[in-house]
């Protein structure tokens, strides 16, 4: 009869403490959603991402604004180094006025335009090969 109500008094104490915590915790979620907090939430979550646009769009502008000034100096004539881009890394190699540009050994005159191409070698030999579903449908 002991272990009886030892266990039944266990057993109380601990649902009265999991119902004592259990109702802290949805008053306190029921705060953090009430409109008035989540408003204020949504409010500070657009201000920081408005910061973040705002400063996105201020660097497109300054870029345009330098890309502009140099292809209009390119325009003019007056580009004091014209940059060749080169590289996967889309690294940037800049070519001073006294220096001379060679194609195949020979120079190449500022004014001329030069068009570059990359040419790939096939590395696999034979047909290429066709999905499944064509074969299968022939």
């Amino acid at each position: 009869m002991m272990k009886r109500i030892s266990w039944f008094i266990s057993g109380a104490v601990a649902g009265i403490a999991g119902a004592g915590y259990t109702k802290r915790k949805l008053k306190a979620t029921a705060s953090h959603l009430a409109p008035t907090n989540v408003a204020r939430a949504a409010v500070a979550k657009v201000r920081a991402s408005s910061h973040d646009v705002v400063a996105a769009v201020r660097d497109g502008r300054d870029a345009m604004h330098a890309k502009e000034t140099e292809l209009w100096a390119r325009v003019h004539g007056r580009a004091d180094s014209p940059a060749i881009e080169t590289g996967p890394d889309d690294q940037v190699l800049f070519v001073g006025p006294d220096d001379q540009v060679l194609v195949d050994g020979h120079p190449v005159e500022p004014g001329q335009v030069i068009v570059l191409r990359e040419v790939r070698d096939n590395d696999h030999a034979g047909p290429r090969r066709n999905s499944r579903r064509t074969r299968r449908g022939t």
